[in-house]
């Protein structure tokens, strides 16, 4: 008996530890605001004088407490709501396309696309590392999912777009 209840132990702690150690990274965390990145509805892509270059709108993204309050005062007709739905609000107060060139180091992180051409592989990867040619293949083919109504996250060095990170809409 005494084996058992060891053996018992033994396993769901095992078991906890691995799911412990899956965990880290696989849930959502916001993009952390900074003085080099901003938020862009990003239009177009496209490869000019050997550089590639992402044109794109700029907006403010909120979430939790920030967008509820953001939602409250950019919305008149919301009846008895008090909170932005989802959890996020958007704010684009001026339509501007901007151009950015990418250095071709540039880090992507992706949330959610078409892994394989099937519904399946459709899914959510925290913060997956592609490549910048695998990004614009992924952003290029929108028969299951258009990534491009996503909104990005842009750092941007030396004038130059250094990372890019999808963000996730619920």
């Amino acid at each position: 008996m005494k084996k058992m209840v060891f053996f018992t132990t033994l396993m769901i702690s095992m078991l906890a530890f691995v799911t412990s150690a899956n965990a880290v990274g696989s849930e959502y965390t916001p993009v952390p605001r900074s003085e080099d990145t901003i938020t862009v509805m990003i239009s177009s892509l496209e490869n000019k004088n050997g550089s590639l270059y992402l044109q794109g709108d700029q907006i403010e993204w909120y979430e939790g407490a920030e967008a509820d309050q953001k939602f409250l005062e950019h919305e008149t007709d919301i009846g008895d709501m008090t909170h932005a739905p989802d959890g996020y609000y958007i704010v684009n107060d001026q339509e501007k396309l901007e151009s950015f060139e990418i250095d071709p180091n540039a880090q992507v992180l992706m949330q959610l696309y078409d892994h394989d051409g099937t519904y399946e592989g459709v899914d959510v990867k925290w913060n997956e590392e592609v490549s910048l040619t695998k990004f614009l293949a992924i952003y290029q083919n929108n028969n299951l999912l258009d990534v491009s109504t996503f909104p990005f996250h842009l750092t941007i060095k030396d004038h130059k777009v250094v990372k890019i990170v999808q963000q996730y809409i619920p």
